[in-house]
């Protein structure tokens, strides 16, 4: 057998190449700028194939398949299998790190939680308000006003990564805590506002199995063939119910142990965290927005009439950096939370424009709030022309505060004074006269030998060098052993 073949065999230079790349590719996906280059590449992708003649986007997404019995429900388009399957991926992994967070991250205790709490909240209240209130009340028509109310945590961690890695580190928590918060509401508003139909039974089942999930979690008993049919299942009883599917995703997810225990001696949120956020940032969030995105133009023109466009714009633009201000201000005004450490209040000005980044969720929320794909289009157009508006606004403010931060502080200590000149020539003296180089006391001062060396020197002389501790000390002579100072080096200031 040739020597590639046999080393193939052994699963050499081609196997480690592949797991090579593998690792390369995960690593790749890791990245927090990654979500973001994906999520705008597929949005790219969509808006220009909604646009293609055919209305081949309109015929692929709305595919029905159907898979298992009637009375599973099971019966969905493929824009539906991604917006309520492969979403809820998303939300489990947002579960993972909600309760991360809660119990031993950022917001472990209520004094750490209170300040991103209250501007979690302003940043759903405030966004809610002015959307009713641009919209002149149109937003209130299914339940449209809940559409600014979401952050995109990838999309927004990204944009952070991505320009205002010269900030401190406490303006990514401070946004990674405000946005954890933020979908954790918007997914209690999915939860309750875009129920129909809600069967009790199926829901309970779903919670029954949530439960059973996170007992097998905190028992080790993490085997694939026993919690992957668990989270389906679960997530199956919850879509029948009525609820939306993806709260199966943050109900799974919340149900994970965080802290090791007995039988798990290794933390399983992280691990599970860390093993699907490629998989979520790099798969399903740009597969989503592939088929959320595609917008013809048509429907971004009808969006210009839309009051209800323009509510949720002016609530994501507008409502979402004041409703953050103005909860940060309160928490720390009523004094129950204080801004991370090295954070001061511009640099919580982008932070609270980066929310304003609805995307994901927001396309979602704008799913569920109309029953006809026209109005979905014209508020889903909405949705991505005020995220990238505040991108790039985010971009500027971030930008300026980095340059800001990298400009280096001014000196706040005494002023050193520069020694005194060294004079060129030896003072003039008789032949044989003492001739003292570093003035009387310094510690480098030496003198000739000479009839005269007892007289020291003249307080007259011209040329003498001035003493003090501003005079400089010149070293010792090529040749000459180092002079011995306990006192260590002098700094040579006034």
């Amino acid at each position: 057998m040739p020597s590639f073949l046999r080393r193939s065999a052994r699963g050499g230079p081609i196997r480690g190449r592949d797991e090579a790349f593998t690792a390369a590719l995960v690593q790749f996906l890791r990245r927090e700028t990654t979500g973001g280059k994906l999520l705008l590449a597929a949005t790219a992708v969509a808006l220009i194939w909604a646009n293609l003649p055919g209305d081949t986007y309109a015929a692929v997404w709305e595919t029905r398949l159907e898979l298992g019995p009637d009375w599973l429900h099971l019966d969905l388009p493929l824009s539906s299998w991604v917006a309520d399957g492969l979403l809820a991926v998303f939300f489990f992994v947002a579960g993972l790190e909600i309760k991360r967070e809660l119990t031993v991250g950022e917001l472990t205790g209520w004094r750490a939680a209170a300040l991103p709490l209250l501007a979690a909240l302003g940043g759903m209240v405030l966004p809610a308000g002015v959307a009713l209130l641009a919209s002149g009340g149109a937003a209130a028509a299914h339940g449209a006003w809940a559409i600014p109310v979401a952050t995109d945590i990838a999309f927004a961690l990204g944009v952070l990564a991505l320009v205002g890695s010269a900030l401190p580190s406490g303006v990514r928590v401070l946004l990674l805590s405000t946005a954890v918060i933020d979908d954790l509401g918007a997914i209690a508003l999915i939860a309750t506002v875009f129920t129909q139909d809600l069967s009790l039974l199926w829901l309970a089942g779903g919670l029954a199995l949530c439960a059973g999930f996170g007992f097998a979690m905190r028992r080790g008993w993490t085997a694939v063939w026993l919690l992957v049919p668990l989270a389906v299942a679960a997530w199956i009883c919850i879509h029948a119910s009525g609820v939306h599917a993806t709260v199966a995703g943050i109900a799974l997810g919340l149900a994970v142990p965080v802290r090791a225990g007995p039988g798990r001696p290794t933390r399983l949120a992280s691990k599970l965290e860390h093993r699907l956020h490629p998989v979520s940032a790099g798969l399903v969030v740009p597969l989503f927005a592939l088929a959320a995105a595609g917008i013809p133009v048509a429907a971004a023109g009808a969006a210009l009439g839309d009051p209800v466009a323009y509510g949720v714009a002016a609530g994501l633009l507008v409502g979402k950096p004041l409703g953050i201000m103005a909860g940060a201000w309160l928490a720390v005004r009523l004094g129950v939370g204080r801004l991370p450490a090295g954070v001061h209040w511009p640099d919580v000005v982008p932070v609270a424009v980066l929310a304003g980044i609805g995307y994901t969720v927001s396309l979602l929320i704008a799913r569920l709030s109309f029953p006809d794909v026209q109005a979905q289009e014209r508020a889903a157009t909405a949705v991505l022309v005020a995220s990238a508006i505040a991108s790039v606004l985010a971009v500027v403010l971030l930008r300026i505060r980095a340059r800001a931060a990298a400009v280096p502080p001014g000196p706040t200590g005494p002023i050193p004074v520069e020694p005194a000149p060294l004079p060129a020539t030896p003072p003039a003296g008789a032949a044989g006269e003492p001739t003292t180089t570093g003035g009387p006391g310094a510690a480098g001062g030496r003198a000739t030998t000479g009839p005269a060396a007892a007289a020291g020197p003249e307080p007259s002389d011209a040329g003498a060098v001035p003493s003090g501790p501003a005079t400089a000390e010149p070293g010792p002579a090529d040749g000459d052993p180092p002079p011995s100072d306990p006192g260590g080096p002098r700094s040579g200031t006034a």
